[in-house]
């Protein structure tokens, strides 16, 4: 039973404080006779000293082989009877040792409980009060100073007595305290430990070195992996990405092989304080993001789908308009009754509406059909660079295109469809400052992710074409298909990031992409 092996475990230790008592009162004796000569009674203490020893070897033996109950009382009892005997035999009133008395009650309570601690001190004071009446009626030949009066002996017994009950009264009360908040203590670590073993997320703390400490029901089930096979072993060993532990917050994505097949990770690391603020480790929260990836693809597929009719609808218009443009004045080539420089124009015309079918089909396509991005490590602020070169040398340019980026940052990207959605977004900004203004490339890096702004001092937008600005085919320019800021959307999807934007009228606007640092797909 946990009870009596607690119990053992107390009887254990009074045992070792017993032999270190005597041993140290072992040594006092020796040391006061040797070099004083003066210790009281060296004949009785050191019986008493060889006594002690003969107990504490007996109890040992008894150790595993009586109940641990019985074998307490039994201890108490004897050290009572030997600490009354030990004063007794140095004096009885005049006796050094008084204080022992004491020593046995609190022994009595912090091994067994307050009971025991009065029932230590009703024996004591009952033994106490015998023997030194029986000192000073002569019938124990036990000589005391002649000046000791019957009030000495009675005020002596009385004091002795309360001390004794106070004392098993304090140390009980301390010892209650002590277990409640040792009661406290445990009904909040298994309340602590419910909470942990009932987050669906798993959950796993490691020490400073990454080498795991607690590992979660979920987190067993997720990984495959029973808490006895990685408790103490790194956590690179499950997440290889983990090798190297953030030195502060660090979240994400990641694809990993778990039970032999790859599944997709969604995971926050951060850094564990203990109560005084001290680093103590690592704790991480991770789900499976396997089946809800999949779900997300899927729902993106059908609204995919759905957008077929509407999408068939918008480009049927935008071909119509060229188309019929280009008929007209095919129409008057055919005639032939217009001069040269009709001829010229209308063939500019016809020119001009080809190229605007031809990038309204390109822009379609590349909206309807994007490509999957090939990701790879790629310098992303040199990119932001090179694509604020060329937006400042753009021939409908009348802005100044000015950058906030500090050196370079490797991200996992594609490059391709990254530096389409940078040169969406300047051209975007661009168009929005016909007469001039300041278009701001900026980045921020946020923990694992990389944020990048282009902040324009253009018209703005009102909060309905804010709502519809990501639409495909709308637009408030006279030029363009509308299909720019939607592909720049998708693209930024595709990368696990988000694309927003703030704005007002007459106040600009700042489009904000944020997309990880690493991906892995």
């Amino acid at each position: 039973m946990p009870e009596d092996s607690s119990l053992l475990n107390r009887i254990k230790t009074l045992l070792a404080f017993r032999v270190f008592f005597v041993t140290a009162l072992l040594g006092s004796f020796l040391a006061f006779q040797i070099g004083f000569g003066v210790f009281p009674y060296p004949s009785n203490v050191f019986y008493i000293i060889v006594f002690l020893y003969a107990l504490s070897i007996v109890c040992v033996l008894l150790v595993g082989k009586v109940p641990s109950l019985p074998l307490a009382y039994l201890q108490i009892v004897a050290d009572s009877l030997s600490a009354v005997t030990l004063i007794l035999l140095t004096g009885g009133i005049e006796s050094w040792f008084s204080w022992v008395l004491l020593l046995v009650v609190l022994s009595s309570v912090m091994v067994i409980n307050k009971r025991a601690g009065y029932v230590a001190a009703t024996l004591i004071s009952f033994l106490y009060a015998l023997f030194l009446d029986l000192q000073f009626y002569g019938l124990i030949p036990i000589p005391f100073y002649e000046a000791l009066m019957e009030k000495d002996f009675l005020y002596k017994i009385f004091s002795h007595i309360l001390g004794l009950y106070l004392t098993a009264y304090l140390a009980g009360q301390l010892v209650e305290r002590f277990e409640r908040r040792d009661v406290d203590y445990r009904e909040l670590a298994n309340f602590n430990l419910a909470v942990i073993e009932s987050t669906p997320s798993g959950l796993f703390t490691t020490d400073p070195d990454g080498n795991i400490e607690v590992f979660n029901r979920a987190a067993e089930f997720i990984t495959g992996m029973s808490r006895v096979q990685v408790e103490g072993t790194h956590i690179a060993n499950i997440f290889p990405f983990l090798k190297e532990l953030p030195v502060e917050k660090r979240r994400g994505e990641r694809t990993v092989e778990l039970e032999d097949k790859e599944k997709t990770i969604g995971y926050t690391v951060t850094r564990l304080y203990d109560l005084g603020g001290k680093k103590a480790g690592f704790i991480g929260i991770f789900q499976d993001l396997t089946e809800l990836k999949a779900l997300g693809r899927e729902i993106k597929q059908k609204e995919r789908l759905a957008a077929v009719g509407e999408l068939s609808a918008k480009i049927a218009h935008e071909i119509r308009n060229p188309l019929a443009s280009l008929k007209g004045s095919m129409e008057m080539l055919r005639e032939g009754e217009i001069d040269q420089q009709q001829k010229e124009r209308l063939m500019s015309i016809a020119l001009g509406e080809m190229d605007r079918l031809n990038n309204t089909i390109t822009d379609y396509l590349s909206f309807a059909r994007p490509a999957e991005p090939s990701f790879e490590s790629f310098d992303i602020h040199g990119a932001l660079k090179e694509t604020a070169e060329l937006l400042q040398v753009r021939d409908d340019c009348k802005a100044e295109v000015r950058t906030d980026i500090n050196g370079a940052l490797e991200v996992s990207a594609d490059p391709r469809k990254m530096k389409e959605v940078f040169w969406n977004l300047g051209v975007n900004a661009l168009q929005a400052m016909p007469d001039g203004g300041i278009l701001l490339v900026s980045t921020a890096v946020e923990g694992d992710m990389v944020t990048i702004r282009f902040s324009d001092t253009g018209a703005g937008m009102s909060e309905d074409e804010m709502e519809r600005i990501f639409f495909p085919f709308f637009t408030t320019k006279m030029a363009g298909t509308g299909l720019g800021l939607s592909t720049a959307f998708r693209a930024v999807e595709d990368h696990g990031g988000r694309l927003t934007v703030q704005s007002a009228r007459g106040a600009g606007s700042v489009f904000t992409v944020i997309i990880p640092i690493e991906n892995v797909t």
